[in-house]
């Protein structure tokens, strides 16, 4: 069996709420495992199997709010409670695990009663009207009691909001209204993604999710990542939406709006409009777009090339000046810096190592500078006139844009970034119907990617990407794997580690003749912490570069897509990446025309000039954890 939580990886989930059982296990082997009879359908499971895991297996449905497949248990919310043959009182379903033979009843008068109870006593202090929610119609505590029809309030109904909205986040909103304390927010934040902005305070009746002295969001250590929204069952935690901006913009005739789309949201749209997970509408969704009423619809794949070149050239400059040069000042390994919310979580817990961070900005931002300076000149605009937008899978790219960092062309770069979810909201306001749409282009010239930035959107796809450009520039030839599928740096694996020799090279990088280039591909800040405090210890003396992203399965599992997000689904949508990338025209990211063109009319001196480190390079702040 290899199944996992991915809590089960990170070092702080306690040992008692982490999944505890055989793991592999031989079937004919006596005492591995036990039968269970759910609902008098026998079942035979790995003995430690919890009851509510077996359920699935027969595929019986049992109710749950605290538990999600991402986290470690809790067993709080109490409404997956079934009863279980030889036992007073019922049990919580998700954290009862079966040692041998269990005969379990999931729907008894019963149980039907205590859930009725416990969902009567979850609405008792929910705050708000359905109609008027973000999450209306994708909020799993309106689903229960759809289900359950709970509909009159039992034990009452709180009639008087009675704690005010947390606005105070770029990219985050926080409405402890709504909040049914199920702690999965809390779940994420310390097990998940390791940073620990929320606990639960105070106990019964007064238990409350704050932040540190319950300052606001923007005043604590949030890296903005949005997994705490992706996995909130209500509304209380929601990304900060900026609709109105852009609905202004478009209805402004003297403006010219332009929108990039990032290669996760496009993977991801379609199960906002009922598509089942892994199916990419990359050219339905550009038709969309143009109906919506954007100007132009550019590809941010364009820019994970343009980051492909300066971000190699730079680690390339590293190792000479390392090997050759033997500066000793030079920093590597070299570490990626696409992802907002793992930059801001090194420059908070790992300020010292700020060096190591590649000073390239991320594919958004450089998109935001090019479109304001570059395209700009080329057709004659105004940039003043030009309102650029982005579609994005994050909620931190929200905070990226207004970085003071991010002016470089003169005004803000990126006027604002939308999450999968907001543009879905736009589409629907329009009557658009994404499935039925027929399929069109992205505009000229900024509309031309290729399948190395494609694949920016899984983990390790910004290693894969780069070692297709960086092995071909040093030795002439293709990256040694079939069909360009760098496999070792592939999957779900937490810290991915892979190794590549350096053999008959170019002469101007004679001096990586027979060099052993060690990457690292990690995901999810908890790796990121794990990897870091290895680079810390000098375990990674003998590491030149290192991907991290933020999310748990890189940008196609960010905290701006579609929910729920979870393990298949972040598995469906990476297929479709990768089954997409390898049908495009170009694969690296050092053959894509306009890259070419853009490097022979503007950036004359190539990458990592003096002209592309102002526009296209950045620098970041040491925050550290004082608050």
């Amino acid at each position: 069996m290899t199944y996992k939580h991915f809590a089960d990886s990170t070092s702080r989930a306690p040992e008692a709420q982490r999944s505890q059982r055989v793991t592999d296990v031989e079937k004919s082997g006596l005492g591995n495992l036990v039968t269970a009879y759910i609902d008098n359908i026998e079942v035979k499971v790995p003995m430690g199997t919890t009851i509510l895991e077996a359920a699935k297996k027969v595929n019986i449905k049992i109710p749950t709010l605290c538990y999600h497949d991402d986290l470690c248990l809790a067993g709080v919310c109490r409404v997956c409670v079934v009863e279980v043959e030889g036992q007073k009182n019922l049990q919580a379903s998700c954290s009862y695990p079966m040692f041998h033979t269990t005969k379990v009843k999931t729907y008894s008068p019963r149980v039907r009663r205590a859930r009725h109870n416990i969902l009567n006593l979850l609405l008792k202090n929910h705050y708000g009207e359905c109609y008027s929610c973000e999450r209306n119609n994708n909020c799993e505590l309106q689903e229960l009691a759809k289900e359950y029809n709970v509909i009159d309030y039992k034990f009452g109904h709180v009639q008087e909001s009675r704690i005010p909205k947390d606005e105070s986040s770029f990219s985050l909103v926080r409405d402890m209204d709504k909040c049914i304390l199920c702690k999965r927010c809390v779940r994420t934040c310390i097990d998940l993604q390791e940073v620990g902005v929320l606990e639960a305070v105070n106990r019964g009746s007064k238990t409350q999710i704050q932040t540190y002295l319950n300052k606001p969001l923007a005043d604590v250590i949030c890296i903005n990542c949005g997994q705490c929204v992706d996995r909130c069952p209500t509304g209380a935690l929601t990304e900060k939406k900026e609709l109105d901006k852009v609905w202004a913009a478009i209805d402004n005739p003297d403006m010219h709006v332009v929108i990039q789309t990032a290669p996760s949201p496009r993977a991801a749209i379609g199960e906002e409009f009922e598509i089942e997970a892994g199916h990419s509408c990359t050219k339905k969704l550009n038709t969309a777009i143009k109906r919506v009423g954007f100007d132009k619809v550019f590809d941010t794949n364009f820019t994970a090339d343009l980051t492909i070149m300066e971000e190699g050239t730079e680690l390339l400059l590293r190792l000479k000046s390392a090997l050759v040069d033997k500066n000793p000042d030079v920093k590597l390994p070299l570490i990626t810096s696409c992802s907002p919310g793992w930059v801001k979580f090194i420059e908070h817990f790992y300020p010292e190592k700020l060096d190591h961070l590649s000073t390239a900005k991320s594919p958004q931002q450089m998109f935001g500078t090019i479109v304001k300076t570059w395209y700009a000149e080329k057709h004659g605009i105004d940039p003043k006139s030009i309102f650029s937008v982005s579609l994005m899978p994050c909620t931190a790219k929200k905070y990226e844009c207004a970085r003071p960092e991010m002016y470089d062309s003169g005004s803000k770069d990126v006027d604002v970034a939308l999450t999968t979810r907001e543009l879905a909201c736009m589409i629907r306001e329009s009557g658009v119907d994404l499935p039925n749409l027929p399929e069109s282009n992205f505009d000229d010239p900024l509309g031309v990617g290729s399948g190395a930035g494609l694949i920016f959107a899984a983990t390790g796809g910004v290693m894969e990407a780069a070692m297709r450009t960086a092995y071909e520039l040093v030795t002439g030839r293709e990256l040694p794997f079939e069909n360009l599928r760098m496999m070792p740096v592939r999957g779900e694996e937490g810290i991915k580690k892979a190794q590549l020799i350096i053999e008959n090279t170019v002469e101007q990088w004679k001096f990586l003749e027979g060099a052993k280039l060690n990457v690292i591909v990690g995901h999810g800040t908890a790796n990121a912490k794990r990897i870091m405090d290895m680079l810390c210890r000098g375990e990674l003396d003998d590491c030149h570069f290192i991907e991290i992203m933020a999310c748990p399965g890189g940008c196609l599992g960010g905290g701006g897509q579609p929910i729920p997000t979870n393990a298949a689904i972040r598995r469906a949508r990476a297929a479709a990446i990768y089954n997409e990338e390898e049908h495009l025209e170009y694969r690296k990211s050092h053959e894509n025309p306009i890259i070419k063109a853009i490097y022979d009319e503007y950036f004359t001196e190539g990458p990592c000039s003096h002209l592309s480190h102002k526009l296209l390079h950045t620098s970041y702040t040491k925050r550290g954890k004082k608050i």
